[in-house]
C-alpha cells in the first residue's frame, strides 16, 4: 500500500488528475441532475491528462509548480461553472468570464451562492501553498519532479485521450441543450469547443431588408387588427414605467400567519389592469437587460448582457426616440451610478433625454447598491412633479432595487414577522426584502395620488426578472414554497412577474390572462397613448389586442427554449426529446408546443440580432 501510494506521489500526472477527479464530482454533483457517475471519468479525466502530458514534454524544471498552475486554472473553471449554475441555471463559458469584473461590484451576492463544500475544491491548493514552500518539502517536490515519463509513453497516453475527448465532443456537438451538452462532452471539453465553434461557426445575419413587420408577425402569428381597441385611451397623457426589483408573480396575493406579503401591490393589482400569465425577458444583464428590452422590443443578445454587446454602439429603435418624436420629454431614475452595467451607453443607445443617478439620489439609507427605495421615491416625484407642471407630456422609468440578491435588510427595515422555519432562509429573506419594497411602493403610489401625478399618467408596473431561483434553493425552501403556492415550484413559476397597468382612462378590463412578457410593453402603451408605431420595428404585441404569442427565452434556459399560450418548452437536445410545461401548474405536459413554434422562436432572435447588428453606428461612435 505504502509503495503505492509512493509511485502516485511521484508522478504528478496520477496525483492531479486524481485530486482534478474529485473536484469535478463537486461540480457534477451540482450542475447535473444525474450527479457525479462513472461517465464522468471518460469525460474528465482524458483532458487532464493532455494537459499534464504537455507539462510533462515541455517542462524539465519546476514542473510541480506547473502541475499547480494547471490545477488552479482548471479549478477555478469548475468554481465558476458551479457558482454560475446557482444563479443562472446554464453552463458558464468564457463568455461569463469575461464579465467577471461586475462580480466584484455585486460581491455580496455572489458570496452568498456560496455552499461551505464548494471551498472544498480549493483545499490542495491551500495544503500546497502552506507547505510546498518548506525547505524539506521544495526538497521532495523537486525530486519527484526529476521523475520522467518516457516519450512514446506520452505519445500514446496523450494520442488516446485526444481521441477520447473528440469522441465525447464530436457525437455530442448539435444539441441544443448546453446542460446535456456539457453532461455528453465533459465540462472542460464543453468549454474547449464552446471557444472553438464561436470563433468558426459565426451566426449568420439575416439581410435587413428581410426584417419587415409584417415578417415578425407572421412567423409570431400575431394579427394587428383594422381598429385596436383601446386605441388612444390615455393619449396625451404622461408615461411612467416602475421597474420591481426580482418580483415575481407568486407574491401577489400571498399571505404568511395572515400576513400579506404585498399589500400596497395587491391592493394595485386588483384595481387595475392585471396581466397574470407575464414573463421575464431579461438575459445575463438582468435588470439593465429587462431596461432594454422595455425599452426596445427587441430581445437581448446570446452570449453578454445588452449593455455590454455591440448594440451598444447603435442608434436603437426604442420607446423614448418613439415618444420624443411624438412631444414627450423622457428621463429615467435609479440609485445606482450610470456606469454600472454600463447604463451610460444603454442610455444613449436608446436615447434618453436624461438620466438621474447616485450623483443625484446621493448614498443616504443605503441598501443593496444604492439608496433605499423610500429614497428613491422620496425624491423622484417631486422632479416628476415639476415634469407634469409643464405644457410637455413625459416619459419617466423608475427602477427600484432595495429587494436585491441576497435580499439582506437591515433588521430596521423589517415591516412582518416570519415564522421561525423561514428565518435565515433565502425564500425569507427574499419575502423580508418584498414586504419592505412593498411598504415603499405604497409611499410611492400615495405621493403619485396626493400629486396629481396618478390621474395624469399612464402608469405601468412590471417585475424585471426572477428573484428565486429554483437552482439555488434547498429542499427545505422549496417544500416551503411548495406549502405556499400548492404545487411544486418550478421554471412556470420562476420566470412569470407581474405586469400592472393604471390606465385613467378607466376603461381597460381588470385581469388580463392571455400570455405576453416584457418584450410586449412597448407596443401595448404605445397603442394607449395613441402613439402609432408603423415605422418602427418592434417584436412585441400588443397585449390588449393579442390572442396568441410566442416569446423565446434567450438565457437560464437551454437555447430554443419558449413561452406560448399554454406552457413553457424547454429544448432537449433537439425539439424531439424536449419537454413542456404548463403554465397552470408547472405540471409536465405531453402536449403544449409544435415543432413550427420551435423554428419560429430560432428565427425570431436572428431577426432581431441581424436588425440590431446591421444598423449604422451612431454618430459618436465614429
Amino acid at each position: 500500500m505504502k509503495k503505492s501510494l509512493n509511485n502516485i506521489l511521484n508522478r504528478p500526472i496520477l496525483l492531479f488528475s486524481f485530486v482534478l477527479l474529485l473536484k469535478s464530482a463537486v461540480a457534477w454533483f451540482v450542475v447535473f441532475s444525474d450527479g457525479p457517475n462513472w461517465s464522468m471519468v471518460f469525460t474528465e479525466i482524458p483532458f487532464f491528462i493532455i494537459v499534464f502530458s504537455l507539462i510533462e514534454w515541455l517542462s524539465s524544471k519546476r514542473k510541480i509548480l506547473y502541475y499547480m498552475i494547471a490545477n488552479l486554472f482548471i479549478t477555478v473553471i469548475y468554481f465558476s461553472v458551479l457558482m454560475y449554475y446557482k444563479y443562472y441555471g446554464v453552463i458558464a463559458t468564457y463568455h461569463a468570464l469575461q464579465q467577471a469584473d461586475k462580480v466584484t461590484k455585486v460581491g455580496e451576492s455572489t458570496y452568498s451562492l456560496i455552499t461551505p463544500y464548494y471551498l472544498f475544491i480549493f483545499v490542495d491548493i491551500v495544503f500546497f501553498l502552506l507547505f510546498m514552500f518548506r525547505p524539506k518539502y521544495i526538497a521532495k517536490w523537486k525530486e519527484r519532479g526529476t521523475y520522467r515519463i518516457s516519450r512514446p509513453v506520452l505519445i500514446g497516453v496523450s494520442t488516446v485521450s485526444l481521441a477520447l475527448c473528440l469522441f465525447n465532443i464530436w457525437p455530442n456537438h448539435a444539441s441544443m441543450n448546453e446542460i446535456k451538452k456539457a453532461e455528453s462532452m465533459g465540462i472542460l471539453n464543453y468549454e474547449v469547443y464552446t471557444l472553438f465553434a464561436d470563433s468558426t461557426e459565426k451566426e449568420e445575419l439575416i439581410d435587413s431588408k428581410e426584417i419587415t413587420q409584417q415578417a415578425v408577425d407572421t412567423i409570431k402569428g400575431a394579427e394587428t387588427p383594422q381598429s385596436p381597441k383601446y386605441a388612444g385611451a390615455d393619449k396625451g397623457k404622461n408615461l411612467i414605467v416602475v421597474q420591481m426589483e426580482s418580483f415575481q408573480n407568486f407574491l401577489i396575493g400571498l399571505t404568511i400567519d395572515g400576513q400579506e406579503i404585498t399589500p400596497n401591490i395587491n391592493k394595485l393589482a386588483h384595481s387595475n389592469t392585471y396581466f397574470n400569465n407575464f414573463y421575464s425577458n431579461a438575459g445575463q444583464g438582468t435588470t439593465s437587460d429587462a431596461e432594454f428590452v422595455v425599452n426596445s422590443s427587441f430581445y437581448v443578445p446570446k452570449n453578454e448582457p445588452a449593455t455590454s454587446s455591440p448594440y451598444m454602439k447603435k442608434s436603437v429603435p426604442s420607446l423614448p426616440k418613439l415618444l420624443s418624436a411624438n412631444g414627450y420629454f423622457t428621463t429615467t431614475f435609479h440609485t445606482n451610478s450610470v456606469e454600472f452595467w454600463n447604463r451610460k451607453d444603454l442610455y444613449k443607445a436608446i436615447g434618453f433625454d436624461k438620466y438621474y443617478d447616485q450623483s443625484f439620489f446621493g448614498d443616504d439609507d443605503h441598501i443593496a447598491f444604492g439608496s433605499s427605495d423610500e429614497v428613491l421615491f422620496a425624491k423622484t416625484v417631486p422632479e416628476l412633479a415639476v415634469l407634469d407642471a409643464k405644457d410637455q407630456p413625459f416619459y419617466a422609468m423608475v427602477i427600484s432595487m432595495s429587494a436585491h440578491h441576497p435580499f439582506r435588510l437591515p433588521e430596521e427595515k423589517f415591516k412582518m414577522k416570519l415564522p421561525e422555519r423561514y428565518q435565515g432562509t433565502l425564500l425569507g429573506d427574499y419575502i423580508q426584502a418584498q414586504n419592505y419594497a412593498d411598504y415603499a411602493m405604497g409611499q410611492f403610489l400615495e405621493e403619485l395620488k396626493t400629486s396629481g401625478l396618478w390621474d395624469d399618467s399612464l402608469i405601468v408596473f412590471y417585475g424585471d426578472h426572477q428573484g428565486v431561483p429554483m437552482y439555488t434553493l434547498g429542499n427545505d425552501e422549496k417544500d416551503l414554497l411548495q406549502e405556499m403556492i400548492g404545487h411544486e415550484y418550478g421554471y412556470t413559476d420562476m420566470f412569470n412577474i407581474p405586469f400592472i397597468v393604471h390606465s385613467p382612462s378607466g376603461s381597460l378590463p381588470s385581469v388580463i390572462d392571455r400570455t405576453g412578457g416584457q418584450i410586449d410593453i412597448l407596443p401595448t402603451v404605445s397603442n394607449l397613448l395613441g402613439v402609432p408605431l408603423q415605422n418602427q420595428l418592434h417584436f412585441g404585441e400588443d397585449l390588449l389586442n393579442s390572442t396568441s404569442n410566442l416569446i423565446p427565452f434567450r438565457h437560464f434556459l437551454p437555447t430554443g427554449s419558449f413561452v406560448n399560450n399554454t406552457s413553457i418548452y424547454l429544448t432537449g437536445n433537439d425539439y424531439e426529446d424536449g419537454s413542456n410545461y404548463s403554465l397552470n401548474d408547472n405540471s409536465v405536459t405531453k402536449d403544449g408546443s409544435t415543432e413550427a413554434q420551435f423554428e419560429a422562436a430560432e428565427r425570431l432572435l436572428n431577426m432581431s440580432n441581424s436588425y440590431l447588428m446591421q444598423l449604422p453606428d451612431r454618430p459618436d461612435q465614429q
